[in-house]
């Protein structure tokens, strides 16, 4: 256990989860990503090892109340107090809203909201003490707008409850030093464009960086 800051991404995979990934860690924060597949990243993040940054995985399902909570504990243990906490997790049911199968849309919600809430109820005791942290979580578009692709219905109304959630946290921990946030992007998530994953992940930085008085809840990129 070092001073390095800690970050834990809840959902990292290939895309967005990776390109945050290292953006924190070439920043010289210690990343932990939990994810049900980490494999998938496996070779990515050596490559990034062999690059000198520190990253690693563990498995967990967002999905998984106790194993989100159990991961969570043990990188508090094993690596220190988590500095920042990223929210990529997501599950998308694709059906428009009129045949949507009630039983999909919860097991949906818990993964899109539900999840993003056990993992920051996980990390704020230590952020509260020390009274200071950055939780950040993935929005999407349908937060905003979401008749733009009915078949994601199910996805659209996770989206709007983790933007709910971001704001309310947000006012409510703002006075123990605690800033939450939500990154919405509006749009397809595709290389070579504004909304490149290395410059989303620029997006969660600065929102991480910057000070408590310019740190709005949401920054929309889109």
């Amino acid at each position: 256990m070092t001073n390095t800051p800690v970050t834990v991404i809840v959902g990292i995979g290939p895309g967005i989860g990776l390109a945050i990934a290292e953006r924190f860690a070439s920043a010289g924060h210690r990343v932990v990503g939990l994810g049900r597949k980490p494999r998938k990243v496996a070779g990515s993040l050596a490559g990034l090892r062999e690059r000198g940054l520190k990253v690693e995985t563990k498995t967990a399902d967002a999905g998984d109340f106790a194993k989100l909570r159990s991961a969570i504990a043990a990188v508090e243990r094993d690596a220190g107090p988590i500095e920042v906490l990223v929210y990529n997790a997501h599950r998308a049911s694709l059906a428009p809203p009129s045949v949507l199968k009630p039983e999909d849309a919860l097991d949906d919600f818990r993964v899109n909201v539900a999840g993003a809430l056990v993992a920051a109820q996980a990390v704020l005791p230590g952020m509260r003490q020390r009274g200071r942290g950055t939780i950040l979580f993935t929005g999407g578009g349908l937060a905003l707008d979401p008749t733009g692709w009915l078949d994601a219905s199910s996805l659209a109304i996770g989206k709007a409850g983790l933007r709910s959630l971001a704001f309310t946290l947000n006012k409510e921990l703002g006075p123990a030093g605690v800033y939450v946030g939500t990154v919405t992007i509006a749009g397809m998530i595709m290389p070579g464009t504004s909304l490149a994953p290395e410059k989303l992940a620029e997006v969660f930085w600065e929102m991480h960086q910057s000070p408590a008085a310019d740190r709005p809840p949401e920054r929309i990129c889109g």
